[in-house]
């Protein structure tokens, strides 16, 4: 007798957003991931995921038929980010070629690839080679909002094989992340009727509730108080300094100011958020990070945000094991999903309710 499926396989796994929400959730189903960069595999191992290192559109289906419950895929989003040169918005009708022909079960990927502007783009496709092949009992699949008409695309097929689908774009500060990243996301199952993640959080320029509690703040999440009283001198045993209070503007630079702003990098129309706000969506360029403290007064630069501040804001615990040089981590940090966001997406594609909220905070 077939033993059932026990088995979640993660496509492009990066550094563990989606490992980290199996975690938060208490999912603890066998996990294996499939990640190309060397940074991003030594990180997600580091922090104790199962990650093999390859190129996922060349691995095989065929070894882990039978074998898998849930499959959870975040392919690359540079092709598809506005923040880049785009070129995988003009792809699009390839990729969409792709996903149909993959679902009919043919491989025309070869052929597509050629006629692509960026060669990242066919990627977003992959995760229908698998979804036809094996017919998890779940998927998940999350990008960048512009893929949205490609996750619509692959509701429709999935649909019509009896999933039920739900397609749409959520924002990570709506499920308690500190930043106010949207992203496109598909949630499918064989087996339970799927509906949108049920928010936890709200804006509360919205005004108030019957729900929920406001979305998080820079200030909260990396633990700045209320009436937080500063000392110039910082913790040093001499004497002196000047005291002021940190939630207003202040006239000298400190590491625990709330008249700072995180500006999200230099460029026109830049996101820039106070610390009584979730962050904008972090970017990190392949040229090192540009996202910076500045003074809200007169927009003038500190200094650029830390690894563990940028790890926090994205949800992810403060020790984690970030691995490879200063830029790979950077990068790695802000091409995750935040994994609190995959904690609830797993939540609705598993069924298996999120942890209340005193022990998300207890863990945090």
């Amino acid at each position: 007798m077939a033993a059932s499926p026990d088995l979640i396989v993660e496509g492009f796994h990066g550094p563990g957003g989606w490992a980290e929400g199996r975690r938060i959730l208490g999912l603890t189903t066998r996990a294996v991931g499939m990640e190309w960069d060397a940074a991003a595999c030594a990180t997600a191992k580091a922090a104790g995921h199962t990650v093999i290192r390859c190129d996922v559109a060349t691995m095989p289906t065929a070894p882990m038929r039978g074998r898998i419950v849930g499959k959870v895929d975040s392919p690359p989003c540079q092709a598809w980010s506005r923040a880049g040169k785009g070129l995988g918005l003009v792809d699009q009708p390839l990729v969409h070629q792709a996903v149909e022909d993959l679902a009919a079960g043919r491989d025309t990927r070869a052929k597509l690839l050629t006629a692509c502007k960026d060669p990242r783009s066919l990627l977003a496709a992959e995760p229908m080679r698998w979804h036809h092949d094996l017919r998890p009992e779940y998927i998940c699949l999350e990008e960048v909002v512009a893929v949205l008409p490609l996750w619509q695309h692959i509701a429709r097929i999935l649909t019509a094989w009896g999933y039920s689908v739900w397609c749409g774009i959520l924002n990570a500060a709506d499920y308690g992340v500190p930043q106010t990243r949207r992203r496109a996301i598909l949630i499918a199952s064989r087996v339970r009727d799927i509906t949108i993640p049920p928010p936890t959080h709200y804006d509360p320029k919205n005004g108030g509730q019957l729900w929920g509690t406001p979305w998080v703040s820079m200030a909260d999440a990396l633990g700045l108080p209320d009436g937080l009283v500063v000392n110039t001198r910082g913790d040093r045993k001499t004497p002196g300094g000047n005291e002021f209070s940190a939630d207003g503007p202040s006239w000298c630079l400190t590491e625990k100011t709330r008249s700072w702003a995180l500006r999200n990098n230099t460029q026109a129309g830049a996101s820039v958020r106070t610390l009584d706000q979730p962050a904008g969506t972090l970017f990190f360029g392949a040229r090192m990070n540009n996202v910076s403290w500045i003074r809200t007064d007169t927009g003038e630069e500190i200094r650029r945000i830390t690894e563990d501040e940028s790890a926090v804001l994205q949800s992810f615990p403060a020790s984690y094991a970030w691995r490879g040089s200063r830029t790979k981590r950077f990068l790695q940090i802000g091409n995750a999903i935040p994994p609190l966001l995959a904690a609830h997406v797993l939540s609705a594609a598993t069924g298996i309710p999120m942890p209340a909220a005193a022990d998300l905070a207890a863990a945090a």
